[in-house]
């Protein structure tokens, strides 16, 4: 075993006992307090998030992700999970040197024109850096932590409990399938090599849209855990919501095309829904459209997802039982009764309800973003402890999630979109046949081998 070797495992070694250790001891704590009688789930969010938070890394991003699924977890454990900030401590300049060092050699920085050793932006598992190439263009450089990869493994382990204690609570939903996805994501979002791709796909699938904006990756200056990009400037979406309503309905617009056209049309998912994935530019001092800045966590889907989806929509659009009952059947859910598939349409018309409703709307009337799906989500968990328990497709998770993230876009801009136009221009014409087709050209163009992405 080599030196590098051996202080990998030495790190991953650890911070699995330091995590298993606290989530042990909070799992132990709520485990105690159910035995005596306890049924506090707001306390149980507070003792959670309270170990989650003193970690940082991965698994906290984790619960980040369970927070906004609001039929997985109890909406008390959502409220305090929203809360955590999983950035860790920003890398000094000795770290930054070294690391840099490590991905392009000795001789880094003379590959560019400047290089700002103060991190611009901090995130779970890197940071970024404003650089300035050696043809004067400006450039964002994401660089991981150390030792990233063993934290992702060590903190793997502990799902486990994680998803024990959700199951005591949630019994009537079978996360096994949810668990295997949310370690495959993790483990995809280490490998800037494959995010480097992401965006030639997001700029092959958008390449028409002019008012979206994906950045241009350098691939001589990136790496599996360094990704090298021009730098686009832009505003929050938050920095909007005073906005008259025009500019807001456009913005909101804007990342409606984003997201939904890449699925309608190609399969494909922008799955990490956080505000600050995004940022508005201005051209003339008026925003004129969106940056999509993050690509780390993209959503392949077979086209039989797809088509379940818009089947879906159909049946509900048209009044077709046979069609919604046809969708669930695609999407992969298994012994469905007629009770279960009305119980699961509870959520399923919350998400879609906007789309079938021909006129222009908000997304929701009278609710938060803190409010968004809950009341749903708990008649789906309440229908369930009667009807029985179901097991969600893998794919499920990261739809759930994406579209919850877009719907907060929309509550905070306060848009009002006619959001069932927009969605029938994206599946006039579907082909299940023609979609799989697009795919897997946009994905050969990207760089992926689509027969075993």
């Amino acid at each position: 075993m080599t030196d590098t070797e051996a202080n990998r495992l030495s790190s991953r070694v650890s911070r699995y006992a330091r995590v298993g250790a606290s989530m042990g001891t909070t799992a132990a704590r709520i485990a105690g307090a159910r035995l005596v009688g306890g049924d506090d789930t707001a306390r149980e969010g507070q003792l959670l998030a309270a170990a989650l938070g003193s970690l940082k890394g991965p698994l906290m991003k984790v619960a980040q992700m369970l927070a906004t699924i609001p039929d997985i977890i109890p909406a008390e454990w959502a409220t305090e999970f929203v809360k955590l900030q999983a950035h860790a401590p920003p890398m000094g300049r000795v770290f930054v040197k070294r690391r840099m060092a490590a991905e392009l050699g000795p001789d880094w920085q003379t590959r560019f024109g400047s290089f700002d050793f103060e991190p611009a932006h901090a995130a779970s598992l890197g940071q970024v850096h404003r650089a300035v190439g050696r043809d004067g263009r400006g450039l964002a450089v994401k660089l991981q932590y150390p030792d990233m990869a063993s934290a992702v493994e060590a903190d793997l382990g502990q799902l486990n409990v994680l998803f024990s204690l959700i199951g005591r609570l949630r019994p009537q939903i079978d996360t096994r399938n949810l668990r295997g996805e949310i370690a495959e994501r993790l483990r995809e979002e280490l490998d800037y090599a494959r995010e480097l791709k992401h965006m030639r796909l997001y700029a092959a699938m958008l390449a028409d849209e002019a008012a979206i904006r994906v950045p241009v990756p350098f691939e001589d200056l990136s790496t599996r855990r360094l990704l090298t990009m021009d730098w686009l400037d832009g505003r929050g979406l938050l920095a909007f919501k005073a906005s008259d309503q025009a500019t807001r309905d456009h913005l909101a617009e804007v990342m409606f095309r984003a997201w939904w056209k890449p699925f309608c049309r190609f399969g494909i998912i922008h799955g990490d829904p956080h505000l600050g994935n995004y940022a508005a530019y201005d051209v003339d001092g008026r925003p004129e459209g969106i940056n999509l800045l993050d690509f780390g966590c993209v959503r392949i889907f077979p086209p039989d997802f797809v088509a379940g989806v818009v089947e879906h929509y159909r049946g509900h659009l048209n009044g077709d039982r046979s069609r919604i009952e046809a969708a669930y059947a695609a999407w992969g859910f298994k012994g469905l009764t007629p009770e279960l598939i009305d119980t699961l349409d509870i959520w399923a018309k919350f998400l879609y309800g906007p789309l079938v409703d021909d006129r222009r709307r908000r997304l929701a009337e009278g609710v938060t973003t803190a409010e968004f799906g809950r009341k749903e989500a708990a008649r789906v968990a309440e229908g369930l402890s009667r009807h029985g328990t179901v097991t969600p497709p893998a794919e499920f998770l990261f739809m759930d999630r994406a579209a919850i993230g877009l719907g907060a876009v929309f509550l905070h801009l306060d848009a009002e979109l006619n959001f069932h136009r927009l969605f029938e221009e994206f599946i006039d014409g579907f082909d299940r046949d023609a979609l799989a087709a697009r795919q897997a050209r946009v994905l050969e163009a990207a760089g992926f081998d689509s027969a075993t992405v």
